[in-house]
């Protein structure tokens, strides 16, 4: 049986390698042909509260050097709902010295089988983007 603190630091090991996560991410630069590291990107959840929506917030993250985020919503979080992610496309295009058309990109989807794994990759370039649903 694991301890408490072993298991608080295998939990932990396993969101930064997205093996416990079932949403993912992966951004590419298809302008260089390379990751788009070192993206920001924020995961919301659309609540509705009679008939009232809103975006409430869950995690803030940044793309790894691959351009992969890994373990983005903990298996409590990841519920049958709709979801966003806004990748800060204008921001990563500014640090490369890049000009672009997008100041950010926002991918609305919906979870209807929390169970199962949904990848969310994004090809980018400064004046178009692409994305799908992945596996």
């Amino acid at each position: 049986m694991i301890s408490g603190i072993a298991n608080d630091f295998w939990n932990s090991k396993r969101m930064a390698d997205g093996t416990s996560s079932r949403l993912t991410t992966h951004v590419l630069n298809t302008a260089l042909g390379i990751p788009a590291s070192h993206l920001a990107l924020t995961v919301s959840r659309l609540e509705v509260a009679g008939n009232k929506e809103h975006w409430e917030h869950l995690t803030v993250r940044c793309t790894n050097s691959d351009g992969r985020c890994p373990g983005l919503l903990t298996n409590d979080h990841f519920i049958d709902a709709t979801y966003k992610v806004r990748f800060e496309t204008g921001d990563y295009w500014k640090e490369q010295g890049i000009t672009s058309f997008y100041p950010y990109v926002e991918v609305v989807f919906t979870i209807k089988d929390p169970s199962q794994k949904y990848h969310i990759p994004l090809l980018l370039s400064p004046f178009s983007y692409t994305t799908y649903r992945g596996s």
